[in-house]
C-alpha cells in the first residue's frame, strides 16, 4: 500500500507561520504584507529546508523562458523584499543564506502546523518536523490530480473526480493566461529611485532622476503617468506594490535605483504589472553625468516599448532625442528643484540660488531658466508672499521667456509663462495659447491643468475649469494643494456642498493643511454657518505663518456674522502691514464684508493699479457689489465678465 500523501501545509519557523496553500505569511499571527514572486521564493526554500535552491531553479519557476527581464537584479530585488519581510539581512542571515553564484538556503528550523497536514485517509504523520522524505511527497502531490486519484481507495471516487475537473480547468486557464498577452498598461507610477550611494547628501540626484522620468513618461498622451507630488510620498516606506497601485489607480510601477559614483551613473529600472506584483521588464543603464538625459530617455522608450502603447510620430522622436548637459549646470539644476518641490518659503529662495548657479554655468541651459520662471512665480503668490507679486512676475516672465527662445519644446516653461500672462499681464488670449501648448508638449505636467484651470475658472468658463482640475487631480491624487483647490473651484461654481466634501477629502489626507481649512471656511460662510466657519479660519492662522488671506477671511466671516468690532480690528493691522506687499484686495474684501461699498471699491481700484491677482473677484464674497456699476468697469478692465 502506498504511503500517505499529504495535502498542501502550513509550517512554522521562530515567530512565523507560512501557508503554502493560500502563499500567506504571518508573524505572531499578524499578517506581513508581501506578495509575489519574495512568496514564490519562500515557498521554493521552505519546501527544502537545509538544502540548495540554486538561482537557475528559481529563474526557471518563476521567469518563463519567454520573459524579457534582467533576471540578476529581479531576483535580487525579490529576495531582499522577502528578507526585508522576514527582518533578515544578507550579511548575518537568520532564515535566508546565499551560496554566492549558486543561490540560496533556508538555514532556520521549520516545524508544521500541528493539524494543518493530514493525509488524504484523515491520518496524521507522527511528529510535527518536515523530513527530506515528506518533502519528497509534498512535490508527488503536486504534479497531478491523476495520479492522486490512482491512488485513492473506491469510496473517495466522487471526490477524485471533481479533483481532476477542477484540475484539468487550472491547467487549461494557465495555458491560457500564458497565451494571452500582458494586458495594456494605461496608467502608471514613477516610485521614487533608491539613492544606493549610501550618502544621504545624494538623495536630491535620486529624486531628480525620478523626476527627470516622469517628465519624459508624462509627454505620452495616451499614458496617465502619476505626477511627482504623489508618488514622493511613497518614498522610503515598504506598502507592497498591489496596494500602491490601488491607491494610485494605475496598472503598473516602475521603480528601480540610481547609482552615482563620481563622474559615473547607473540607473537600473523594471516595470511591474501592480495587480499581479508581476515583472514585465528590467534592465540597467550606465552612463557618464553628462549623458544623464540621454539614459533617461532610453529607459522611458524602453518602457513605452514594454507597456505596447500607441505614440505619436512626434512623441517617438521626443524619445529618442537625447541631449548632452554640462554635468555642474545639470547639477546645480537638480539641487533647485529639489529645493522648488519642497514648495516653502526658504526652499524656493534655494532653488533661485541654484537655478541661476546653473545659468551661470551654462546660460544656454533652457531648464535651468524654466526653473527659475517656475521659483519666481510661487515666491510672489499669496500662499507664500516673498516677493512683491509687480517684482516676482515680471522676473518669472523675463526667464520663462529666455528659456522658450532656447527652447520652444519646454511644457514647463510654456506653463510658467502662461501663469505669467494670467496673473500680472491680464492677457487672457496669450495665456490660453500657452497654456494649450504646454498640454500639448507635455500632457502629463499635472501643474499646466491646474494652473489652466484656473485660468478657465477666472474666464467664469466653471465647468471646464473643474474639468480640468479633474485632470490635475487625477494625475496627482495626493497633492494637497490640487485637492484644496478644486474645493475653491467648487465654490466659485456656488457647488457649497460639494466645496465642503472636497475640503473635507483634503483633510482626511492631512488634517495640519491650512489651505484646506480655509477652503471649508470659506463654504462655510456661505452656509450661513459663522461660528464653524470663525472656527476653521482660526485654525488655518495657526498652522500658517502671517497669513493676510486668511486673517482678511475671517474678518469678513465676523463682518457677515455681526461681529463688527473684531472685523474692524484685523482690518486695521492689515492697513498697517509692511507697504511693499500689496494686501488692497484682502482690505476691500473686508469693507465688502462690513458692506461699506464705497471703500470696497477704493480698495479695488488701488489693486488694480498693483496688478493684483484678480481670481479674487469670483469669489461669492464679493456678491453684493457686482451689480455696483464701479465694479462692472472694473471687470471689464481687466478684461472679464462679471
Amino acid at each position: 500500500m502506498s504511503e500517505p500523501l499529504p495535502t498542501p501545509c502550513s509550517v512554522h519557523f521562530e515567530s512565523f507561520e507560512f501557508d503554502f496553500r493560500s502563499g500567506e505569511l504571518r508573524e505572531d499571527g499578524r499578517k506581513v504584507k508581501v506578495q509575489g514572486q519574495p512568496v514564490q521564493i519562500l515557498a521554493m526554500l521552505l519546501e527544502r529546508p537545509g538544502e540548495l535552491v540554486t538561482r537557475d531553479e528559481l529563474r526557471n519557476k518563476l521567469w518563463p523562458a519567454d520573459t524579457f527581464v534582467d533576471f540578476e537584479h529581479s531576483l535580487n530585488a525579490a529576495v531582499k523584499r522577502l528578507r526585508h519581510a522576514l527582518h533578515d539581512s544578507a550579511e548575518n542571515p537568520q532564515y535566508v543564506e546565499t551560496l554566492a553564484r549558486r543561490g540560496y538556503r533556508f538555514i532556520a528550523e521549520v516545524a508544521v502546523v500541528e493539524g494543518a497536514r493530514a493525509d488524504i485517509r484523515g491520518n496524521h504523520p507522527q511528529g510535527n518536523v518536515l523530513t527530506a522524505g515528506d518533502h519528497e511527497r509534498l512535490q508527488v502531490a503536486e504534479k497531478s490530480a491523476v495520479v492522486l486519484h490512482r491512488l485513492w481507495p473506491l469510496t473517495w471516487k466522487t471526490t477524485g473526480f471533481a479533483i481532476i475537473l477542477l484540475s484539468t480547468l487550472l491547467v487549461v486557464l494557465i495555458l491560457r493566461s500564458r497565451s494571452e498577452p500582458s494586458p495594456t498598461i494605461r496608467s502608471l507610477a514613477v516610485l521614487p529611485l533608491e539613492n544606493l550611494s549610501g550618502d544621504v547628501s545624494q538623495e536630491y540626484f535620486a529624486d531628480g532622476m525620478t523626476d527627470e522620468l516622469i517628465t519624459n513618461l508624462g509627454q505620452i498622451s495616451a499614458l496617465r503617468v502619476i505626477s511627482r507630488t504623489s508618488v514622493m510620498s511613497y518614498k522610503g516606506t515598504r506598502k507592497p506594490l498591489p496596494q500602491i497601485a490601488r491607491e494610485l489607480n494605475v496598472d503598473a510601477v516602475v521603480e528601480g535605483t540610481v547609482l552615482r559614483s563620481g563622474d559615473q551613473v547607473r540607473i537600473t529600472a523594471q516595470l511591474i504589472e501592480a495587480s499581479a506584483d508581476k515583472h514585465l521588464w528590467a534592465q540597467s543603464y550606465e552612463g557618464d553625468l553628462r549623458d544623464t538625459l540621454a539614459l533617461q530617455t532610453q529607459v522611458a522608450r524602453a518602457i513605452a516599448e514594454q507597456i505596447r502603447i500607441n505614440l505619436t510620430p512626434k512623441e517617438v522622436a521626443s524619445l529618442r532625442t537625447s541631449k548632452v548637459v554640462n554635468p555642474e549646470a545639470y547639477e546645480a539644476y537638480l539641487k533647485g528643484r529639489y529645493f522648488w518641490n519642497k514648495r516653502t518659503a526658504e526652499g524656493l529662495k534655494k532653488a533661485v540660488e541654484y537655478f541661476n548657479e546653473a545659468i551661470e554655468k551654462d546660460p544656454t541651459y533652457a531648464q535651468a531658466h524654466s526653473g527659475l520662471a517656475d521659483s519666481y512665480a510661487l515666491l510672489g503668490d499669496w500662499e507664500y508672499g516673498v516677493l512683491a507679486p509687480k517684482d516676482a512676475f515680471s522676473r518669472a516672465k523675463a526667464a520663462a521667456t529666455k528659456a522658450l527662445e532656447l527652447d520652444n519644446t519646454l511644457g514647463e516653461a510654456h506653463t510658467s509663462l502662461a501663469f505669467c500672462l494670467d496673473v500680472f499681464d491680464w492677457d487672457w488670449v496669450s495665456a490660453d495659447r500657452e497654456f494649450t501648448r504646454a498640454i500639448e508638449l507635455n500632457p502629463g505636467y499635472a501643474t499646466a491643468h491646474h494652473w489652466y484651470a484656473w485660468h478657465l475658472i477666472v474666464l467664469g468658463r466653471n465647468d471646464e475649469g473643474i474639468a480640468e482640475m479633474r485632470k490635475a487631480e487625477n494625475l496627482d491624487p495626493l497633492s494637497l494643494v490640487i485637492s484644496a483647490d478644486m474645493a475653491d473651484a467648487l465654490l466659485i461654481a456656488r457647488r457649497y456642498d460639494e466645496s465642503m466634501q472636497q475640503s473635507q477629502k483634503t483633510l482626511e489626507m492631512d488634517h495640519n493643511f491650512a489651505l484646506a481649512h480655509y477652503q471649508l471656511a470659506q463654504a462655510l460662510v456661505q452656509k450661513r454657518m459663522y461660528n464653524e466657519a470663525i472656527a476653521e479660519l482660526q485654525r488655518a492662522i495657526t498652522l500658517s505663518v502671517d497669513n493676510s488671506t486668511f486673517a482678511s477671511n475671517l474678518a469678513f466671516a465676523y463682518a457677515v456674522s455681526g461681529k463688527k468690532d473684531e472685523a474692524v480690528r484685523i482690518l486695521n493691522d492689515l492697513k498697517n502691514r509692511d507697504p511693499n506687499f500689496s494686501n488692497f484686495p484682502e482690505i476691500a474684501l473686508i469693507y465688502a464684508g462690513l458692506d461699506e461699498k464705497d471703500q470696497a471699491m477704493i480698495w479695488l481700484e488701488k489693486a488694480y493699479q498693483e496688478r493684483f491677482n484678480p481670481s479674487i473677484l469670483k469669489r461669492p464674497a464679493f456678491d453684493t457689489l457686482r451689480s455696483d456699476p464701479r465694479f462692472q468697469d472694473l471687470v471689464r478692465r481687466i478684461g472679464l465678465s462679471g
